[in-house]
């Protein structure tokens, strides 16, 4: 499936309801530190409800670490000034999908890597800052999902 990376994450109820997400779709939540939260705070398991324990869920100390684990091929930063839209790249079932922390988005530092694939932005209507990283999150990896036929769905009409 995919890999869903949130680099730095600030806010517990988003990262718990990216854990749902990831439990839902069967993708990974990879969360880079440092965190703005505990493991065990009550706002995290509060949204991640009964779905934590069903996520699977990897802290890593570094984006190096995480990257010298990770088995994704290619690697899509988020931005809010991404040089395309989410919507046209033809996904594979094991890219990655990096996100910033919510107070201020990937650095410049992270979104230059030379292991990054591409920039990707969400569209958005003129005037506002961004989405909810979760929300985000989201959006793009049933997109992703979308593309590859939603493999592994117990519901879809396919299947």
């Amino acid at each position: 499936m995919f890999e869903i990376v949130f680099y730095h994450p600030e806010i517990p109820p988003n990262t718990g309801n990216a854990m749902r997400l990831a439990a839902v779709t069967g993708c990974r939540l990879d969360l880079i530190e440092p965190l703005g939260f505990t493991m065990d705070d009550a706002k995290l398991r509060r949204a991640g409800m009964d779905y934590r324990d069903r996520a699977s869920v990897t802290v890593y100390p570094d984006l190096d670490t995480w990257r010298g684990a990770s088995a994704a091929s290619r690697v899509y930063a988020l931005t809010v000034d991404g040089d395309r839209l989410h919507t046209d790249v033809a996904y594979d079932a094991g890219d990655a999908f990096l996100f910033g922390p919510e107070s201020v988005g990937l650095p410049d530092e992270v979104r230059a890597l030379p292991w990054i694939t591409e920039r990707l932005r969400i569209p958005m209507v003129a005037g506002v800052r961004s989405l909810n990283v979760a929300n985000a999150a989201a959006v793009v990896v049933y997109e992703a999902w979308r593309q590859t036929g939603f493999m592994g769905a117990a519901n879809h009409p396919t299947l």
